[in-house]
């Protein structure tokens, strides 16, 4: 099998990836990851998918490169991390009895063949009617400032929805297994027949 790279310092990107059970690195890619001008957000997850793969393969030239992003959009609005309190006091307000859809875009990029295969997978998340004492208490059990949303789904979060609609639950924590074990098969990589040729 190729060296496999998951495109990404994201502890959650990372502990999804584990799940396989075939071995992988990762690395940091560095893009601008500015949204470009009248640029959907399932336009834009697919594009940064793509960089974040190809923006580290001059380091690995003959890998299957991982790359994924991952944006909020709510009322047409892409929502960001909040990064402290106050802003995310802002945003789950915001979604309080709202539905809010996450795009991720994902790609599986071939270094030596130059050949990047893409997709964008949509998460949509009901939220229940929070009073500010449900947000307060939430942020700061779990302090979710450097997620897109508030909130981590594999956590706490959970107490904020009403329900979840979508293929892979993978996919809102930041990376659609599914999917990749679909793209990693289309680039010559078989999850399954790989765990009989890997050890940890």
């Amino acid at each position: 099998m190729k060296t496999l790279v998951l495109g990404s310092t994201s502890p959650f990107r990372k502990t999804i990836l584990e799940k396989l059970q075939i071995p992988f690195h990762c690395a940091k890619p560095a893009i601008d990851e500015s949204a470009q001008q009248d640029e959907s957000p399932q336009v834009l997850v697919k594009r940064l998918a793509i960089e974040k793969a190809k923006a580290v393969s001059a380091d690995y030239p003959k890998a299957l490169i991982i790359g994924s992003d991952q944006v909020a959009v709510c009322e047409g609005e892409i929502v960001g991390k909040p990064h402290n309190f106050d802003n995310a006091v802002r945003q789950l307000t915001k979604f309080s009895g709202k539905t809010i859809i996450f795009y991720t875009g994902l790609c599986v990029y071939d270094s030596e063949k130059d050949n990047a295969l893409a997709l964008v997978e949509p998460f949509t998340v009901h939220f229940k009617q929070l009073s500010l004492a449900d947000i307060k208490n939430y942020l700061h059990a779990e302090q979710p400032y450097n997620c897109a949303g508030s909130f981590k789904s594999e956590g706490l979060g959970i107490c904020l929805f009403s329900k979840l609609e979508g293929d892979d639950p993978n996919t809102l924590i930041g990376l659609p297994l599914i999917k990749l074990v679909a793209l990693l098969k289309q680039q010559g990589v078989d999850v399954l027949a790989e765990q009989n040729k890997t050890s940890y």
